[in-house]
């Protein structure tokens, strides 16, 4: 079988290097003519694709009979292994066969389109050599006219002189005067002296007017942008004015009512005393910072820094109660702030909560029993088993 196969390949070559082609065809392809190597390759390509469909009934017919008997005189002696090789290089010849057919259709679609596009460029070619002739001869014609019309000025000039009978210096003699002694000198000399100065110069740049007025055009819209800028800075620069004074406005008046508020829940707090808010100075309003001031009943008018844990925790507690007096919120967390502080203080801090309760929610995490006494629910966290929280829920009427 392999010498059956390397028999059918050897054909296959000689068939395929048979194919005739032109000698015209031949000597473009092998000067590297584009559209004659084109038209030869889709020539022995179509070639040996019609060699090969006319081999494919062959190579599927059927097989001959002393095979099909050769076949059925073993049959009882069991498969060969010989045949079941024969028949998988057949499937492979087949596949190999019908992938080279699908590659010589692609190959063929591709020539199609090459050929397309060739004849396109030959078109498009042609076209261009007929106009690049057409310009060609006119400016042959042009070349033709003005060698005539030069011709022509020449023997005009001539005629022109000869009839006057003079030269070009008698008539500028003629028409001007001559200079006197030396001032020909003096000219020629302010001559140079000009000429000097203007190779000085360098060379003169003929796109000059078009650039000024290039720049011309730039300096107006570059004018028009900066006074668009000035405009908006204006405006920008007078809704900040308004807005800062809008913003002064409605700090000092939320200033006034916080302190307002925070000394009187501060005196609440401490059963007497005096606290209050100041701003501080050497700063603008803007940005002024503000200062704590307490004086708890007994003692003398100090800072919040120098107080004592409790009394700066009912100090915080106090601005807290003063800040949500003037701007109610509906929910407020609070996290052992009770700790710091005596029985007598708890209970003014528990009151002062219910009081509050009323527009505000309050969660208040602590450790106190007097503050749970006043609360409405109690939510306790226990671990009866290591590791295992567990919520415990209390409501109290």
């Amino acid at each position: 079988m392999r010498t059956r196969g390397n028999r059918r390949r050897k054909a296959f070559h000689r068939r395929r290097d048979s194919i005739p082609m032109p000698q015209q065809r031949t000597a473009a392809y092998r000067h590297g003519e584009p559209a004659a190597r084109s038209r030869g390759f889709a020539i022995a390509i179509g070639r040996a694709r019609g060699a090969a469909l006319d081999r494919r009934p062959r190579a599927r017919g059927p097989r001959p009979a002393g095979r099909r008997i050769g076949v059925a005189r073993h049959a009882g002696r069991g498969p060969d292994p010989a045949s079941g090789r024969t028949a998988g290089r057949n499937a492979g010849l087949a596949r190999e066969r019908d992938r080279l057919d699908e590659a010589i259709v692609e190959t063929t679609a591709a020539l199609e389109g090459l050929r397309r596009e060739l004849h396109e460029a030959e078109a498009k070619w042609d076209e261009t050599r007929g106009l690049l002739d057409t310009w060609k001869d006119r400016h042959n014609a042009l070349e033709i006219e003005k060698t005539q019309v030069d011709s022509g000025l020449k023997h005009l000039a001539e005629a022109c002189i000869h009839e006057l009978n003079e030269t070009i210096e008698a008539v500028c003699l003629k028409f001007f005067e001559p200079l006197p002694p030396g001032e020909l000198e003096a000219r020629e000399q302010e001559y140079r002296e000009l000429r000097e100065k203007t190779e000085s110069m360098g060379a003169v740049n003929m796109m000059a007017v078009e650039e000024y007025q290039e720049a011309e055009e730039r300096f107006q819209f570059l004018s028009t942008q900066r006074q668009d800028l000035l405009d908006s800075i204006r405006d920008t620069a007078q809704a900040i004015e308004e807005i800062d004074s809008v913003c002064r406005r409605q700090f000092k008046e939320a200033f006034e009512a916080i302190n307002a508020g925070f000394t009187q829940v501060f005196v609440s707090l401490f059963g007497g005393g005096h606290g209050e808010l100041r701003l501080l100075e050497g700063a603008g309003e803007s940005d002024a910072g503000v200062e704590i001031v307490a004086q708890p009943p007994g003692k003398k008018l100090q800072n919040v820094l120098l107080l004592s844990g409790g009394e700066k925790a009912l100090t915080a507690l106090a601005l807290l109660i003063a800040l949500f007096r003037f701007k109610p919120s509906p929910f407020c967390v609070l996290d052992e702030v009770d700790a710091p502080l005596d029985d007598a203080n708890v209970d003014r801090f528990a009151s002062m909560v219910r009081e509050m309760s009323s527009n505000t929610q309050f969660i208040v995490i602590t450790h106190s029993k007097r503050t749970m006494e006043t609360a409405s629910t109690l939510y306790g966290v226990t671990m009866e088993e290591p590791g295992i929280s567990k919520i415990v829920s209390v409501r109290l009427n």
